[in-house]
Order: structure tokens, then C-alpha cells, then sequence
């Protein structure tokens, strides 16, 4: 059959189609181009560093067909990569991406393994091309993601992460940096989910190179990935928004203009979307580390040894803070190295204080952290510094103790609790969420009239003890299910506890019983018969004083024995309540299986024992402050309660808020028909000033003169009139 018109040698594409539709009946076209591109490929070898058209074409060719002939193309794959590997740092940037782009079209084609064209990528990742180090960045990601789409290809995840461990060793830096960066993103997208992943990471803190290790830090602390800073001299420069537009409102229309308002445009949008973006915290990554101890101690080891930048300091501080905190380590020198900085003008010293709280546990000694303890108050509780300052060391002594309670001491609670009237208002209320967390932790610390009236929470309340852990048999609350098989509501409060904690006796009193006063008196009366007697006998002074001092003695013994009888027999019916709950919850737990809806009630329960004898009105619920949470919140510390001062912006926007949905102020047009004409009192209010000028200068205040004058003038006229 001869063809005419036929022009398959030199185009490419229309070769390329009839292949892939009849691969047989074009395979002599094939061949021909295939011999065609050994014999340009074996030119190329003598100058590689320039760009060559012929082969740029045949390569995207047989890279399109590769599938079609994969007898005659099996060394192709080879080649590209043994060409790669040869000449990567001397060859054309187009030259080196359209065999990059061939590789890819043969591992989507499933003609090459995926660990051998990773591991050359990464080998990539150190070229001075920033467009191809973000290519292959995006396709090593999504490569390993689609291997990992249906099921955990483990095989290829850990060749592929033991190559990565040696990526972040590598001298380049643009290669380790890339290295963390595809590791970080393939973790959070649940890839790369496991333990090593996060541990290879972890090592990336310790690396030399500060944009590895800073980026290795942010990963722990969770900071957003996408700022990622210009690491060579081919980036460009982003234009500036409003510069653009105004040149292009004030210039001369052309295309590039276009193109750069658009592009700053697309810029914008994209800023605001990042800014609504909430932060995202891998507690997860800190959960798999292996050795947290021996990660920790490496971190504060190399904190004390390098002279890193102040920002490198802050994040190392806030991973070692997270991991004393989260895994309850001892890290003991930690905390005097943190407290030199506690200054009211140390730079970023509330975030100082936010790592403080965070590694701050129960387990550490509480002789340890009370220098600490003293040193804020010290430094900022004093009257000397201002209100913001004062709050912010209550607010941060607040967060230390609901995490490690035994650090405070009677006396300085109770000094610090006398804030609770201080003139301004965010000190007070400091203060008072310092009270209103021992009230709910160890009221017996803060003063009697500072207790506020106990609950049901608070009467069973017990002393901590170092290193005691109050793990319990039962689920607490479970027995007021016993009460509550047909109720759904609301839990009953046992009447035998309300009428024993009603029983409330002042001991400061004069004596309000009548006992004690029937023995005052009766005492009175024998005390007067033995004057008497004493008198008529004609005893001596010393002897009379001697025996009022023994009656005296007498009758306060017999008060202090009458109070701790009291007090005994309180403490028994406590311990026997509690006794008695403990019993039933027990019961309750092990006898049947609870259920979202018991679970419910039960909370209920817990809830309404916290706001049991709390006054009318007022519901005191589980303090949030006693829930320890594994962050600690910088808005916790910089919680000043007072009304802030705002820009112009601000204020204008409340402004107009505030005007929302009310009526126009001014003059109020009350006609019925609004279509009907006005007054020309109403019409002069819209004139111009010239016009109504002259008829203004008649309401001026006249001088005497001038009322002379018209006086004058009215009595000759009138005078005229006769």
C-alpha cells in the first residue's frame, strides 16, 4: 500500500497517535525514530550542557509509546537515569526537566520501580534549579501517596525512609531542607503516619544546618509549613499589591500590567486564606517519640552549647517544655535555666511563662520549682510594676499551680489571695481565679473566709501528697444510678450530708449554747458563795486569785473537749459517707454495664455536686482551670480583664456596627404624601448660604444705636400718620 502525503518522520504527534490506536502497523516508523534518537543522543554526549531540540522531542515520543514497545524500550529507562545521574549539575534546565517529566510518564506507565526513581530524585534535589526542585517535590509526594493509596506498601516506605535519614546528613543544604519538608508534608497528610517517620524527623533537630533543624522544631510545634522563605538567588520578587494597582489605574493599560494585578490578586486571596487557617498541633508526633527523656536532655544539651538566634531559642524551649509536660520527665536544671529570664522587660517573657506552666507536672519536687514560684512573684507581683504586669505574673502563678498544687505554700497564697480588693480590676480578677482555684484544689490553704461555702466536691476533697495517684476501682459518681432507675432528670442529695454540714459552730463565739450558759451561771453563784466564804474566813488575795484562775481553766477545757467531740464525730460521719459511696459506686460498676445514658447521669451528678450550698443564682461549674489540658494557652497568662484601647479602624468599625438596624438620626420627614411640596421654611434649610445671607443678618442682636435709630424712625412715622 503506498501513502501519500506521508509526513510521519517529522510529525511527531501524528506518529504518536496511530501508534498508541495500531501499534503493529506503525512499528518500521517507530524503529526509524528509535534509531533516529541513539544516533542525537550519542551528539549529545559531547557538549550535554546544551539544549537540543531534536532530542528534546524524541524523548517526550517515546516516553508517550514507551508502553506500546516495551521489548524494544526496556534499556530506556536506564539510560534517562544513567544520563541524570552523569550530568545533573551541568545540564540545561529545560533538557534536565524534560527528562524528568519522560521519567515520570514511565512510573505512571508502571514500567519503572518507584524506589530506584525516588532515590534519583532526591540526588535531584540538590541542582540549582528552583522550579525543578519544586517539581520533583510535588511528584515525590503524590508518588508515594498513590503507593500507599490502597495499602501501606511497608517495603518501599522503609527504603524509602532510610534514604531520607541520609538525605538529612547530606551536605546541600536545598537537599536536606527538601528532604524534612516532603517528610513533614507526608505526615500530615496520613501517609507517613508511623513512629520512624517522626523519629527520623526528630533527628533533623539536631542538624547543623539551622533551616533543617528550625524546620524539624516547627513540625513538633505544629507551625504552618506553607512559610517557606527564598533559599537562592533565582526566586522573584513578588510585586507589591497596592503598588500594582495604582500603576494600574494611573498607567498606561498594557499585558504585563494585566498579568502582574492579576497575579497580585491571586496573592491576596491566598494571604487570607492562610490567615483563616486555625493552627494545627502535632501532639500525636510528640506521643511517638521513642525516648523522650534522652530527646529532651539532647535539646537542652544543645540549647546550653549553641548561640543559636533568640526566635531558634524560643522554639527549642517551647519542644522541651511540651515534652517535660506531656511525658511527665525530669529535666531539673531546666527550670533555673528559665528563671534567670523572668523580667517583666525580657523580650517574649510571656511565652517564657507559657513554657514554665507547660512543664510543670506533678512529679517534679516542689522544692524545685518553688525558687521559681518566688521569683515571679517577686519580679512581677509587686506594687512597683504596672496592673498588666501584676495580672500576667497572677495569671502565670495560677497555671503552675493547677498543674503542680504542692509548689504553693500557706503563707504566700495567702498573701497573694489579699489582691482580691486591688484597685484595678485585671489584678483583682487574678487574684480571685488563683482563690478560685484552691477553693476547687486544697481549700485548706486559703483563709477561712477565702474557703467560700464548702459543696459536696469539696468536703471530699483529701490533702495531696507528692507522688501519690489517686487511681480509683470504680467510676466516681456511679452510685446515685441506684437512685436514678426511673429518673432521668436530676440526682438527690443525700439529707443525712446537708443536715450535718448545716451544723455550723463558730468557735470565736461567747458561748451561744444554753448548757454553757446554765454552767456560767451556776458557776457565778458558786463562785459567789465562795467569796463569801472566803471572806467570812478571811483568806488571803493569792489564794482567791489562784482558785478564779483554775475555774477559768476548767470551764475552757470543757469547751475545747466539747468542740473536738464535734469535730470527731463530723470527721467519722464524712469518712462513713464516704465509706457508704465508694461501696455503692463500686457496686454499680462491676455489677452492671453503664451505658451512654448512665454516663450522662452520672456527670450530672458530678456537675451538681460542684453547686451543692452555693448561693441562689449563682452555678459554680467544674472549674476548667483544674482540667489540665496538654497545652497551656498563652491567653490564659495574657488574660487582662479591661477594655483594650483600638486604632481608628477599630473604632470606626464599632461605630458602624452599632448603627445597624436604627433609625436615621436627624431631621425626620413626617409628611404623609412624600411626593407633595414642602414649606419654605423646610426649603430654605437646603439653599446655599448666598442665597439666605442677607435675611441672616437680620437676626444678628441690633447695638443701642441701631434701636435708637428705629425708635426714631417709628415715632416720625407715627407722627407722620396724624
Amino acid at each position: 500500500m503506498v501513502r501519500h502525503n506521508n509526513q510521519l518522520p517529522t510529525n511527531l504527534p501524528q506518529l504518536q497517535n496511530l501508534i498508541k490506536r495500531d501499534p503493529e502497523s506503525y512499528k518500521e516508523e517507530f524503529l526509524q525514530q528509535y534509531q533516529h534518537y541513539k544516533s542525537v543522543l550519542e551528539v549529545f554526549h559531547l557538549t550535554p550542557n546544551k539544549f537540543s531540540k531534536s532530542l528534546d522531542e524524541l524523548i517526550t515520543f517515546l516516553a508517550q509509546v514507551a508502553h506500546c514497545y516495551t521489548d524494544v524500550l526496556n534499556t530506556f529507562p536506564e539510560e534517562l537515569i544513567t544520563l541524570l545521574q552523569t550530568h545533573n549539575t551541568i545540564l540545561d534546565n529545560e533538557m534536565r526537566m524534560t527528562f524528568c517529566r519522560a521519567l515520570i510518564q514511565l512510573r505512571n506507565k508502571n514500567l519503572l520501580e518507584p524506589t530506584a526513581l525516588l532515590r534519583l530524585f532526591f540526588e535531584l534535589l540538590r541542582c540549582q534549579d528552583k522550579i525543578l526542585r519544586q517539581f520533583l517535590q510535588t511528584h515525590i509526594i503524590t508518588d508515594i501517596k498513590n503507593v500507599n493509596a490502597k495499602n501501606k506498601n511497608m517495603k518501599v516506605n522503609t527504603a524509602l525512609q532510610n534514604f531520607m535519614y541520609s538525605m538529612l546528613k547530606d551536605t546541600n543544604v536545598r537537599a536536606a531542607k527538601m528532604s524534612i519538608d516532603i517528610m513533614v508534608e507526608l505526615y500530615n497528610k496520613n501517609v507517613w503516619n508511623d513512629g520512624k517517620t517522626v523519629n527520623v524527623i526528630a533527628t533533623g533537630c539536631f542538624s547543623k544546618i539551622t533551616k533543617v533543624a528550625v524546620a524539624s522544631l516547627k513540625f513538633f510545634l505544629g507551625s504552618d509549613p506553607d512559610e517557606k522563605e527564598s533559599d537562592d538567588s533565582d526566586s522573584d520578587d513578588e510585586p507589591n499589591i497596592k503598588d500594582v494597582i495604582m500603576a494600574n489605574k494611573v498607567n498606561k493599560k498594557t499585558k504585563k500590567r494585566d498579568k502582574q494585578l492579576k497575579k497580585a490578586k491571586q496573592l491576596l486571596v491566598k494571604s487570607k486564606k492562610k490567615k483563616s487557617k486555625a493552627p494545627q498541633y502535632n501532639f500525636s508526633a510528640l506521643h511517638l517519640i521513642h525516648d523522650p527523656q534522652d530527646f529532651a536532655e539532647k535539646l537542652y544539651k544543645q540549647l546550653e552549647k549553641n548561640n543559636d538566634r533568640f526566635e531558634i531559642k524560643l522554639m527549642t524551649l517551647d519542644v522541651i517544655s511540651r515534652l517535660i509536660g506531656l511525658h511527665t520527665l525530669f529535666l531539673l536544671n531546666f527550670y533555673p535555666y528559665l528563671q534567670r529570664f523572668l523580667q517583666p522587660h525580657q523580650r517574649e517573657v510571656t511565652k517564657l511563662l507559657q513554657f514554665i506552666a507547660q512543664a510543670s507536672h506533678e512529679l517534679v519536687p516542689p522544692e524545685t520549682l518553688e525558687p521559681v514560684l518566688k521569683t515571679l512573684v517577686n519580679n512581677f507581683v509587686t506594687e512597683r510594676n504596672s496592673a498588666d504586669v501584676m495580672a500576667i505574673g497572677l495569671n502565670a502563678i495560677r497555671e503552675i499551680c493547677s498543674r503542680c498544687p504542692l509548689v504553693m505554700n500557706e503563707d504566700l497564697l495567702r498573701d497573694l489571695a489579699q489582691y482580691k480588693h486591688y484597685k484595678d480590676r485585671s489584678v483583682m480578677m487574678a487574684a480571685r481565679s488563683l482563690i478560685s482555684l484552691f477553693r476547687q484544689t486544697a481549700p485548706e490553704l486559703l483563709h477561712k473566709k477565702d474557703r467560700g461555702r464548702p459543696t459536696e466536691a469539696t468536703i471530699a476533697l483529701d490533702a495531696p501528697k507528692y507522688g501519690e495517684i489517686n487511681a480509683k476501682e470504680y467510676v466516681p459518681g456511679a452510685e446515685i444510678l441506684l437512685n436514678h432507675e426511673d429518673k432521668d432528670d436530676t440526682v438527690e442529695i443525700d439529707s443525712d450530708l446537708s443536715d450535718d454540714d448545716d451544723e455550723w459552730i463558730d468557735i470565736d463565739s461567747d458561748g451561744a449554747d444554753d448548757s454553757d450558759s446554765d454552767e456560767c451561771n451556776s458557776g457565778d453563784e458558786q463562785a459567789d458563795d465562795k467569796d463569801k466564804k472566803l471572806k467570812n474566813s478571811k483568806l488571803s488575795n493569792l489564794d482567791r486569785l489562784r482558785r478564779s484562775k483554775v475555774n477559768r481553766l476548767k470551764k475552757l477545757e470543757r469547751k475545747r473537749n466539747k468542740i473536738k467531740a464535734h469535730e470527731k464525730s463530723k470527721v467519722e460521719k464524712k469518712e462513713e459517707l464516704t465509706a457508704e459511696k465508694k461501696e455503692a459506686a463500686s457496686l454499680v460498676s462491676v455489677d452492671r454495664i453503664l451505658t451512654d445514658e448512665d454516663f450522662k447521669k452520672i456527670d450530672m451528678a458530678l456537675v451538681k455536686q460542684q453547686v451543692t450550698f452555693a448561693k441562689k443564682g449563682i452555678k459554680r461549674l467544674r472549674d476548667e482551670a483544674s482540667e489540665k489540658s496538654e497545652l497551656v494557652k498563652l491567653g490564659d497568662i495574657e488574660n487582662i480583664y479591661k477594655k483594650r484601647k483600638h486604632d481608628k479602624q477599630a473604632r470606626i468599625e464599632s461605630i458602624k456596627k452599632g448603627q445597624e438596624g436604627r433609625e436615621r438620626f436627624g431631621y425626620k420627614d413626617g409628611r404623609q404624601n412624600p411626593l407633595c411640596s414642602k414649606t419654605n421654611r423646610e426649603k430654605k434649610k437646603t439653599k446655599a448660604f448666598q442665597m439666605m445671607k442677607h435675611k441672616i443678618k437680620t437676626k444678628v442682636k441690633r447695638s443701642f444705636k441701631d434701636k435708637q435709630i428705629a425708635l426714631r424712625n417709628h415715632l416720625l412715622k407715627q407722627k407722620k400718620m396724624k
